[in-house]
């Protein structure tokens, strides 16, 4: 998909403040740090909207994007970060829960994991959840330039196997450093956009 516009529509924390319409949405999951910004920058052809930061659990709302005025991307709190407090993670949590489970306009998550690792145990919980509310789900390995080529299956089928993957879910090769894996990943969405 060529990109001509994108900007940052609102950052919310409960649903009253969600943009209002129908345009289809896709909310962007991982651990925190594991390259969520970057994926949404690569995607966008946009340097810096969404911003990269090197300390963990930076993004604290839902952040929406809205892009070429057709769809939203949805950035939600990275999971599995451990300096913040129990009671801000619930929230989060909660605030997680309520937009994947509730927003109709939600088409399917981008879940983003780091190829080189093993997917963690909030990875698969994650992905569990997604299973378990019958949300579509694209899983997107980011961080493929770090590894080399010929190490690509073998860290792909480690993925597949470690969240049990199911087969109508599609894993696509990314990275956001040479652009692999950016028009797989858009030709996943529109798929859900009919």
């Amino acid at each position: 998909m060529k990109v001509t516009s994108s900007e940052i529509v609102i950052s919310a924390v409960k649903p009253d403040q969600y943009p209002e319409g129908d345009l289809p949405e896709f909310a962007l999951a991982g651990r925190s740090n594991v390259g969520k910004s970057s994926f949404i920058n690569k995607m966008l052809n946009r340097r810096g909207l969404a911003r990269i930061s090197s300390k963990p659990g930076k993004t604290q709302t839902l952040n929406f994007y809205i892009i070429n005025e057709i769809l939203h991307f949805v950035d939600v709190p990275g999971y599995g970060y451990a300096k913040v407090s129990k009671k801000e993670r619930e929230a989060w949590g909660k605030m997680i829960e309520t937009y994947l489970t509730k927003r109709e306009q939600l088409k399917a998550v981008v879940l983003i994991i780091d190829v080189r690792h093993q997917p963690t145990s909030d990875d698969v919980m994650m992905y569990d959840f997604l299973k378990h509310y019958h949300i579509p789900c694209v899983v997107v390995a980011t961080k493929a330039d770090k590894i080399p080529k010929s190490k690509w299956q073998k860290h792909v089928k480690v993925v597949k196997e470690t969240l049990e993957l199911d087969a109508d879910d599609q894993l696509i090769l990314f990275s956001s450093e040479t652009g692999k894996g950016k028009e797989e990943a858009w030709a996943a969405l529109k798929s859900y956009m009919n």
